[in-house]
Parts: C-alpha cells; structure tokens; sequence
C-alpha cells in the first residue's frame, strides 16, 4: 500500500510537470494607433505593431514569439480591438498578460484584454463577425487635431443620402467593385450584416460590420459614400456598382487615417480561461 502511495504521489507530480511545460495559446485584444506604424503585418527593418508585440512579449516570457494577427491593418489605420493569439510555455496567468505587457509596450499601443483560448484557434481561420468604423470630418477647415484620425471633407455632406446607400451594401454580394484590383482573394463573395452612416457634430461617421473585408473594402466603401454624400451619387447607384463587378464602377478608396478596426466577435464558448483543470 506504501508503494502504491508513493507512486501516485510521483505519478501526480509528473502529470503536474507536463501540464505546466506544455504550451498554452494566449489570445490578447489590441488597440493602437497606427499612425507611427507601417502597418500590422511583420517586416525587416520596419517598424510595425506585429514586430513591436513580438519583441515584447518575448521579452516577457524569454521566448522566440511569433503573434497571429485576425486583421494586418494598414499603415496609419487604427484599432480599438484588433486580435492576436500566440504560444508560450510561460507561467504567467493568462489573463495577467495584458497588465504585464502594458508596462513594456509603448504608449501608442495598449492590450485591453487577454485569456487563454484552445490550442487549435486560429483567428483568421474561424468564423467571426468584425466591426470597422470610417471617420470623416465634415468642416470647410481641417482641424489639424484631428488629421491623423478623419478624413476632411470639405463639401458640405448629405449624411441621410449616405446612410440609405449603406443600405444596399447589407446583404451577400460580390464586392468585386469595392475591392483592390491586387486583391489575391479567390472569392469577392462577403456578406455585409449592418452598415450605417451617422452624423456626431462635424463629423460623419460609417460604421460597418460584416463576416469579412476584401483589401481595402472599408475604404472604397467609405469613399464611394462620399461621393454620394457630396451628390455625385445617387444611393441607388451602390446597387449598379456591385452588378458591375468592376474596381473602377465605385468611387475612390479613402485614405487610411480615418479607417478604425472597433472590434471581433467570436463564437460563444471560445475562451477557456473558466474551464476547470483537469483532475489528476
């Protein structure tokens, strides 16, 4: 009975090991602004979000870390919850990460939020529902406060026109025509859930949220709805450019500055954080 004791005492020891080498997914929820960036996505000898949290984090856990992006935003677009995931064998609580990682990040980047999610998540491979917003400053002077975070436009803007051609975006359609002609997607097929566009004061705001974006879609979006905004358009034009599934039926692509990724929403039941450890 001593030997069987001191087995399962050995036993339950080396399940304990295992489990703390094995490594863990971490998904963090990252804002940032990206006007100081040459955008997301990792490149040599340039600064960019992905290569920043990359150096941080692994000065953090003292590991060679590659993040996973859900979105490699452009250069000078921002985000209030972009999502990253990596892996790591480090003992920190997963829900600790953020605290931890906001004392070595720089100020124009912050993590709102991190947990644990399964071993096999993959942020692009999964289904979800993302939300962008599109600013423009709707004022006959720029204000040089807001340059990095609008577009300005200087037309006066007809923002009830504006929200009807939204409409005709909601729905599954072949957004060949809102789409960068170096797009390498193999389907321009998206559906669009919601799209609107509102008015706060002097600046008109877009907001969209769909299952998917194609390269540069928010932006070719938000500039043809400009030019409905401005009487170039008609709302219902929107409906001719999409059966025209051709880049040059739509209006021109905005600039990056006024573009904001707002946030992902995941299937429910995602994270794991709760789940109770296994006995042993």
């Amino acid at each position: 009975m001593g030997g069987q004791s001191h087995y399962s005492k050995e036993n339950r020891y080396m399940k304990e090991q295992n489990l703390e080498n094995k490594p863990k997914r971490i998904m963090l929820t990252v804002a940032y602004d990206g006007t100081g960036y040459h955008g997301f996505a990792f490149q040599e000898n340039t600064l960019t979000i992905e290569g920043v949290l990359n150096d941080c984090i692994g000065t953090l856990t003292g590991e060679k870390i590659e993040v996973i992006g859900a979105s490699r935003t452009d250069a000078g677009v921002h985000a209030y919850g972009n999502v990253v995931v990596f892996d790591t064998t480090s003992t920190i609580p997963p829900d600790k990460f953020a605290a931890a990682l906001n004392t070595k990040l720089p100020d124009d980047i912050r993590i709102m939020d991190s947990c644990q999610v399964p071993d096999d998540f993959h942020p692009r491979k999964c289904y979800s529902e993302k939300t962008y917003e599109y600013h423009i400053l709707n004022t006959k002077t720029p204000i040089p406060t807001k340059r990095q975070y609008t577009w300005n436009c200087t037309y006066p803007l007809d923002e009830e026109k504006m929200n009807q051609a939204a409409a005709y975006l909601v729905g599954e359609h072949d957004f060949t025509s809102f789409c960068n002609v170096e797009s390498q997607a193999i389907s321009h097929v998206r559906t669009i859930i919601s799209a609107e566009a509102t008015r706060n004061g002097d600046e008109i705001i877009i907001r969209i949220v769909g299952n998917g974006f194609l390269y540069n879609m928010v932006r070719i979006i938000a500039g043809t709805l400009m030019q409905v905004g401005r009487g170039k358009n008609q709302p219902e034009d929107i409906k001719t450019m999409l059966e025209a599934m051709d880049r040059t039926a739509a209006g021109p692509t905005a600039p990056p500055q006024g573009l904001f990724l707002i946030k992902y929403d995941f299937p429910k039941g995602l994270m794991v954080d709760k789940i109770e450890k296994m006995s042993i």
